[in-house]
């Protein structure tokens, strides 16, 4: 149902010579994408690491475990659009099958094998991803803005009297869980756990397995109840999908859609807000009409997308990826914040990006992420409400005084402090 139990024991993955998936002379000890610098300095590890080694790097991920970083548009694109070479199959990761990765690695909710759509190419994907993107079609037809409006006014009305709140900690961190909690069919109760628990998987570090089998535990439960109880929502429709999905199958496309969902749309609604609220014209444009939250969200996407580097692709015979030779069983890590920014297809940072939809944010090729129209819904809905719910809307502090953490992969907005107009009860 998790990860299969690693064959060995783990060793110190820079001692393994014979078996590291990345080698490297003993004076270049490789750049950590974990750990305080990369918490809060991941943007200028990525050009770093461009200048030194071009588009595709050498770090190492939690445990000092060897990657390849994609930084490059290109480079991020033929490993994105070729799963022949570069498979999602992580049963051939040569440190996994070699005993290196400790089950206890924060590495494995991110990275091991799962009987899902995203741990497989071909035929097994296609079968699977189908069952997952009717049923995500199936939730956004039957009215979810209406779930989203819900919830995005009750979220406001805990903190509209205060006259100011935390954007972050108050509406974009908890709210798209909300939503999917009711899509899902759980209890709205159990929102706030799953929230915290996804940010953990995500975020890594000692918690990350226990948070892990405590989202898997609830799951379970919800795919049990809704066997005997079934309802019209998602976890419902997986269960008597034709594609006749097993239960490991079921269980973890629920923790799929719930991780990935959750955690990017969050991530990217407050991203958004602070776009919006650090940028007086974008403010005006969208209260007045004159501006589509979409197209802020493009912005987003191209500059700080939600998901910074995507795990993870893994080679399947010797081969050159821009400039550097990757051999069979490596592990390459997409660096999608880097690969937006590109030098060589973006050389103006700058440039008005206004419908251009080219960026790397939702993965490419076949795993593209399906649940698009679901997150733009709720982000959409998310904002609309919000700066029509609360007049005089504005930034708390000055805009150089917000601060974000970064983990291996995403960077997150600490705080949006905000201030308005008081509403009464």
């Amino acid at each position: 149902m998790n990860a299969p139990t690693p064959p060995g024991p783990h060793g110190d993955a820079l001692e393994a010579a014979g078996g590291c998936p990345v080698q490297h002379g003993a004076s270049d000890t490789p750049t950590r994408l974990y750990g305080a610098e990369a918490s809060s300095d991941a943007h200028g590890i990525y050009a770093r690491l461009r200048e030194k080694h071009g588009p595709v790097a050498p770090v190492l991920l939690e445990g000092d475990v060897p990657a390849w970083l994609v930084l490059g548009y290109r480079e991020n694109r033929r490993v994105l659009e070729n799963p022949r070479q570069f498979a999602r199959d992580s049963r051939i990761w040569r440190d996994w099958k070699e005993g290196r990765i400790e089950e206890s690695s924060p590495l494995v909710p991110m990275l091991a094998w799962r009987p899902d759509c995203v741990s497989q190419d071909g035929e097994p994907h296609r079968r699977l991803r189908a069952a997952v993107t009717d049923n995500l079609q199936a939730a956004a037809g039957r009215g979810i803005r209406r779930h989203i409006m819900h919830f995005a006014n009750k979220q406001i009305d805990a903190f509209a009297e205060a006259g100011g709140a935390d954007l972050v900690g108050q509406y974009a961190e908890h709210l798209p869980m909300l939503v999917l909690t009711r899509l899902f069919g759980l209890a709205e109760g159990e929102g706030r756990q799953l929230a915290l628990s996804c940010a953990q998987v995500i975020k890594g570090g000692e918690e990350a397995v226990a948070h892990n089998d405590r989202i898997m535990k609830i799951l379970g439960e919800l795919a049990e109840r809704k066997r005997d109880e079934p309802g019209s929502d998602f976890t419902t429709g997986l269960l008597q999908h034709h594609a006749d999905l097993d239960d490991d199958e079921i269980l973890s496309h629920l923790r799929l859609v719930l991780i990935t969902a959750h955690t990017t749309t969050s991530n990217l609604l407050a991203r958004v807000l602070q776009l919006v609220l650090t940028h007086p014209s974008h403010m005006t444009g969208l209260v007045s009409g004159q501006l589509n939250v979409s197209a802020v969200v493009e912005e987003v996407m191209w500059n700080t997308p939600p998901l910074a580097v995507c795990p993870g692709r893994f080679a399947t015979a010797d081969l050159e990826l821009g400039g550097q030779q990757v051999k069979a069983g490596d592990l390459l890590v997409l660096g999608l914040a880097a690969g937006n920014v590109d030098p060589e297809v973006r050389p103006d940072a700058t440039a008005d990006l206004h419908g251009n939809k080219a960026h790397l944010a939702f993965s490419g090729g076949a795993h593209e992420c399906p649940g698009q129209g679901i997150g733009q819904a709720i982000i959409e809905t998310a904002v609309d409400v919000l700066l029509h719910r609360l007049h005089g809307l504005r930034l708390a502090v000055a805009p150089d005084e917000l601060s974000s953490t970064a983990s291996t992969w995403e960077t997150r907005l600490d705080r949006l402090p905000v201030q308005f107009t008081p509403q009464a009860a």
